[in-house]
């Protein structure tokens, strides 16, 4: 644990709390565990969906839209282009919010985006087999890797003509303000 002293740490709800933290006793510091954050984005070329067969584990062979881990001093927007660079080397315009899953069983919540891939240009990243784009009847529904892929792609089929949530970032002017700790 990261505290003042390196002594053994406790689950214990903290002073204030409601909920067993992991806790140093010495030093009161909390590990506060929060949810991750997963960012993608459903792509397309030409009415054809981009997927990628995993490389890796969990789900390793199997399909998905390209999606991961967003990073810190991310966006969540440059996060999903990220994804889509680093397991399709793709590269897309991102037209919007698709949707936002809750998944509190896992501690994640994900946002997927619908883009538009600016070429037809991709190539396996390190963390895939192979990537495809496949039009809506040839996607390998039974071997898709997570429920997911499943809900996003559904998704925007019944979206796909229909405004989304545009995300807005902070505001130029706030954003050096936010940066500081004083």
């Amino acid at each position: 644990m990261a505290g003042k002293k390196s002594g053994p740490s406790v689950h214990q709800v903290p002073e204030g709390d409601d909920k067993p933290r992991l806790t140093c006793p010495d030093c009161g510091y909390v590990a506060y565990e929060n949810p991750r954050i997963v960012v993608g984005a459903i792509c397309v070329w030409e009415n054809r969906f981009l997927l990628c067969r995993r490389a890796i584990e969990p789900r390793m062979g199997f399909w998905t839209p390209p999606s991961g881990f967003l990073e810190m001093g991310e966006s969540t927007e440059a996060g999903a282009i990220r994804e889509v660079w680093e397991e399709a080397r793709a590269e897309v315009a991102l037209d919007g919010l698709l949707a936002l899953y809750n998944i509190p069983v896992i501690g994640q919540v994900h946002l997927v985006y619908r883009a538009r891939m600016t070429s037809p240009r991709f190539e396996p990243g390190p963390e895939s087999l192979e990537v495809g784009l496949f039009a809506w009847d040839d996607i390998p529904w039974n071997d898709l890797a997570f429920p997911n892929a499943r809900w996003s792609l559904e998704h925007w089929q019944a979206m796909k003509d229909k405004p989304l949530c545009q995300i807005q970032g902070v505001p130029e002017e706030w954003q050096h303000r936010l940066g500081r700790h004083e």
